[in-house]
């Protein structure tokens, strides 16, 4: 008896749904690679090699929490879809990576796939390391694998549905995940195409600097144009770099290796362990970043350099500054700010930015400012460096609101940024939230 046309529906309904959890698995498993119960020591030239190029690829400031053993995890680290908790790589057989073998670690890096099969967020950014050298990788494992164990779990992931279902990731994978080597260019010298390849690969720099599409990847079609990180503003480094002055390779190194350049700035948020780190990089290897990095900036234009020309006359005192914004703001900075940012107050052995050359100031939303100003710039790990206190605690929002304005006016000569009262909340709820998942973590961890 033929079937009826309600159960060939059915039929075919089941064989659809049959056939697409099949090819769903097929794309999204990926096998177990076992444990190994014992390794072979590391050479030391590995190792030490290995810590060299952690310190580029900023691995201990992404996988250590604040107060937490290095390399440990538990970092809460805001995205646009939640907070990812990094994960613990220290050799701890049970709650770290100290049964992985080189293969599963190579893996990790190249595919974004753990030991266990399960799917990486691209948080940690394999579509850059997934560029490194196979001689690379296992320098930086050799470093990874002989660090202190530490018995620390990873929090759980508080990711709404469906962005905590790992197996989308194999999809998200298909379509992003560029897994070809940097290409050297013939044109260029080694140092630019080294630097290429760090910059491109381990040093992850348009993870940051890059805009980002609604699934979270780099449009690679706007690479260094500006991009977000935690959120802070992570300024374009091509041709619209904010910056007042264009930057060259000679200061982009020294900006690199001290996190301050007087005709820049200090760094910080996100940035400012990354500079603290590149400073026990070895020297050829942050300038070789530096020099691809000015590269992709290009050469000034002329009405850029001119721009440049007046701001660094301005700043030295050699032009008059043009008529300043007046009100609230002006008298708060003059309270706050000035007797380290005014013509009076910068010493030469602690140099406080003319904010007539400020990046911050000339970026096109308030975010950084607000940041800073509330949260001051402390030096990382209590090293020495430019410092600032912080104002949070000083200022209302209002006062707050009315100093930016005044800032952006006479010192960018700009407009004042629109919804800045908007954006000064929004920092509020991301400290806060930021503190919650801090404290989440410590409790995570015996």
């Amino acid at each position: 008896m033929p079937h009826s046309p309600l159960a060939r529906a059915a039929l075919i309904a089941l064989a659809v749904l049959v056939i697409g959890a099949a090819g769903f698995f097929a794309v999204a498993w990926r096998p177990t690679i076992g444990l190994v119960a014992a390794r072979a020591t590391p050479a030391p030239k590995d190792v030490a090699r290995g810590a060299e190029l952690a310190a580029i690829g900023n691995c201990i400031t992404c996988h250590t929490r604040r107060d937490g053993a290095p390399y440990a995890g538990g970092r809460p680290i805001e995205t646009p879809f939640g907070i990812v908790y990094s994960t613990n790589i220290t050799p701890d057989e049970a709650t770290g990576i100290g049964g992985w073998s080189e293969e599963a670690f190579r893996r990790a890096v190249r595919d974004g796939v753990s030991q266990d099969g399960h799917h990486l967020y691209p948080v940690f950014p394999y579509d850059h390391m997934t560029k490194m050298r196979e001689e690379d990788i296992r320098a930086v494992y050799a470093f990874i694998i002989t660090r202190a164990p530490v018995h620390a779990n990873t929090p759980a992931n508080p990711l709404p549905f469906p962005f905590g279902f790992r197996p989308l990731l194999a999809y998200w994978k298909l379509l992003f995940l560029d897994r070809g080597a940097v290409p050297a260019d013939p044109s260029q010298g080694d140092e630019w195409n080294h630097g290429a390849y760090l910059v491109e690969g381990l040093a992850h720099c348009g993870a940051c600097h890059t805009p980002r599409n609604a699934l979270g990847a780099e449009e690679r079609d706007k690479a260094y144009a500006g991009g977000e990180a935690e959120g802070w503003l992570a300024p374009a480094l091509n041709a619209a770099s904010p910056a007042a002055v264009p930057w060259n390779a000679e200061r982009l190194f020294s900006y690199l290796r001290t996190g301050w350049d007087d005709e820049h700035g200090v760094s910080a948020g996100p940035m400012a362990p990354v500079v603290h780190n590149l400073g026990s990089a070895p020297e050829s290897e942050v300038r070789a970043i530096a020099a691809y990095v000015a590269s992709v900036a290009g050469s000034p234009s002329a009405s850029r350099e001119e721009a440049a020309r007046k701001a660094l006359a301005r700043a030295k005192g050699e032009t008059p500054a043009p008529s300043e914004a007046g009100g609230p703001g002006a008298a708060i900075y003059a309270g706050a700010c000035a007797q380290c940012h005014g013509e009076a107050g910068r010493h030469p052995l602690l140099p406080a930015l003319d904010l007539t050359l400020s990046s911050t100031l000339r970026n096109p939303r308030p975010d950084n400012a607000i940041r800073i100003i509330r949260g001051g710039i402390q030096p990382v790990a209590a090293a020495a460096g430019p410092m600032m206190p912080p104002f949070a605690e000083a200022m209302t929002d209002a006062q707050l609101v009315a100093l930016l304005a005044y800032l952006r006016t006479a010192f960018a000569e700009r407009e004042p940024w629109n919804g800045t009262e908007d954006a000064v909340k929004r920092a509020r709820d991301m400290e806060a939230q930021q503190t919650r998942a801090e404290r989440a973590a410590a409790r995570n961890t015996p």
